[in-house]
């Protein structure tokens, strides 16, 4: 019987030398094949995948990949592995999800642009007019009728107050106060009109997103729980992004819908009390006591008028 492997003293003894040359070949043979399978490339865990080819011209030309072509399941797997980081990848892994987020943004864009225009302080109080107003009433030049008439020809929010006001000329200051009141909160709900719908989607986006990330998780581990035990740190991972994905979009759309619905309704606030401030001015000239004041000033201003015109003729007759 031959033997395969020979001990350390066979091959250091001087007998080797004197060894059938048959027996020496089979040493040899016997250590090339152990070094071929210790050594070999086909020894590895993972068996070498095919070779690309590709088309060039009317000849097909293996491809300079090493691994070759990974297989479709395995390509499947790596491409839902990748984070979606592009707009077009984002559009396509969200779906259906994106359908409720771009109607909330749309919605918040359109009312923010229209309350932007509405509330221009030059629409509501245009200072022109307020201004003009006012200094006709102080110097007398305007009675109920063409004040009113003022009013309707200058259509603005503070016309209407000024105008509701006017309706009650001469009555008593509490009177005309009420009435300016009313007009005010008339005009105050117009100019509050759609701020809550600016609300509503800052409160209700980041819940969408929440019910996104819920149901995305879901899915996530349905995926795992179906899946083979391999990979699946990975594949709860990529769910877990792209549930997380709604949560960003649904911040995306409130923050900007709050910060514009409150700067919104700070500027409400200021033209209500810039309002607020000339219905007073006019209560106090077209209330009945306003009025008297007025004439008593107007009669005492001519009185001293009259007076100093009269001394200045004397001395100039006796002199």
């Amino acid at each position: 019987m031959i033997k395969l492997f020979h001990s350390p003293q066979e091959f250091s003894t001087p007998d080797l030398a004197v060894q059938s040359p048959s027996r020496r070949l089979v040493s040899l043979v016997v250590t090339l094949l152990v070094t071929l399978v210790l050594f070999s490339p086909f020894a590895s865990a993972q068996e070498r995948l095919p070779k690309v080819v590709e088309q060039r011209g009317d000849q097909l030309v293996e491809a300079a990949d090493p691994d070759g072509p990974l297989p479709e399941s395995v390509a499947a797997v790596k491409q839902r592995q990748v984070i979606p980081s592009t707009p077009e990848d984002i559009i396509e892994e969200m779906g259906y999800f994106l359908l409720p987020f771009v109607i909330a943004s749309i919605i918040s864009m359109w009312f923010i642009i229209e309350r932007l225009v509405i509330l221009r302080s030059g629409r509501v109080i245009p200072r022109h007019f307020v201004s003009r107003f006012l200094k006709l009433l102080r110097d007398g030049k305007l009675n109920a009728r063409s004040a009113l008439k003022l009013c309707e020809e200058n259509p603005s929010p503070i016309a209407s107050v000024f105008a509701h006001g006017v309706r009650k000329w001469g009555k008593p200051s509490v009177e005309v106060e009420q009435a300016i009141i009313d007009g005010g909160e008339r005009q105050l709900s117009q100019l509050r009109k759609h701020l809550r719908v600016i609300n509503g989607v800052a409160t209700v986006a980041p819940l969408m997103g929440l019910l996104g990330t819920v149901i995305g998780m879901i899915q996530a581990f349905n995926e795992i729980a179906n899946s083979s035990a391999m990979g699946k740190a990975e594949e709860l991972a990529v769910g877990i992004a792209m549930a997380l994905l709604t949560t960003a979009f649904g911040l995306g759309i409130a923050i900007p819908s709050l910060i514009m619905y409150m700067y919104l309704a700070g500027r409400v606030d200021g033209l209500v009390m810039e309002m607020d401030q000339n219905a007073q001015d006019l209560v106090h000239l077209i209330s009945a006591e306003g009025l008297a004041a007025s004439a008593a000033s107007r009669k005492a201003t001519t009185t001293t008028t009259t007076t100093a015109k009269t001394k200045t003729d004397k001395a100039a007759s006796k002199s």
